[in-house]
């Protein structure tokens, strides 16, 4: 019976050892798996912050722009709107632009003899308001182009959101699927110990160790199953 025995505690250890090594195996695996799929996850998370950080001037400079071609329109109702125009004729553009203008027009009245005609005079009536309307109207369309430009950073922002959600979302299921493996791989090692306990019994018996020992009352399999984690 010692032979036989020993050949059956061979077989049944050297079974539980190689189902213990494939858990292991596949243990180590879902945890490589699981920490590069989390280190991608990190380096996309890193890199969408970064371009938001960098983007972000260029969007809040293109929120305030929309924000004073409102004002202009008089949608964000009168108050706004004689604000942005007080402050456009209160500007050193329009005082530059006025007191040149002004002065040319003296100049040529004065020269031309007609200082103290009425077209001197309604020339110098006109010339404020139409300036004022000029740097209105430049004035929308430089906000304009800061808007675009904001809006352009948005939309950037927007799309990288989106393929880093893509990017993340991918890399959460390589560490779903690096779960399943390991559980089972755990499953295979469980049925690898089953069928390591089973096939040292099988073999002792074979070998007429149970027999031997008195019939299938002559060994206890307990030990075998506690040492295959039964």
């Amino acid at each position: 019976m010692g032979i036989e025995l020993a050949l059956a505690g061979a077989s049944l250890v050297g079974g539980i050892y190689s189902a213990d090594q494939q858990r292991k195996a596949g243990n180590r695996a879902a945890d490589a798996q699981t920490a590069a799929a989390q280190a991608g996850i990190d380096e996309q998370r890193r890199q969408f912050d970064a371009l938001q950080k960098l983007l972000a001037p260029y969007v809040d400079a293109g929120t305030g722009a929309l924000g004073g071609q409102m004002d202009l329109l008089g949608r964000n109702g009168n108050d706004a709107q004689a604000a942005a125009i007080k402050a456009l004729q209160e500007s050193p553009q329009f005082t530059a632009l006025t007191q040149q203008g002004e002065e040319a027009i003296l100049q040529n009245a004065s020269a031309t003899g007609g200082l103290r005609g009425g077209n001197t005079q309604a020339a110098l009536a006109q010339y404020r308001p139409a300036v004022l309307a000029q740097l209105i109207e430049q004035q929308y369309g430089r906000l304009g182009s800061i808007a675009e430009m904001g809006g352009n950073a948005a939309a950037g922002v927007g799309n990288a959101g989106q393929r880093t959600g893509s990017a993340v979302s991918a890399l959460l299921a390589e560490q779903g699927a690096a779960r399943a493996g390991a559980a089972l791989s755990a499953g295979a090692a469980n049925k690898g110990y089953v069928n390591a306990i089973s096939g040292a019994l099988g073999g002792y018996s074979g070998l007429g160790g149970f027999s031997r020992a008195g019939g299938p009352g002559g060994i206890d399999p307990t030990p075998y199953m506690v040492a295959g984690g039964f």
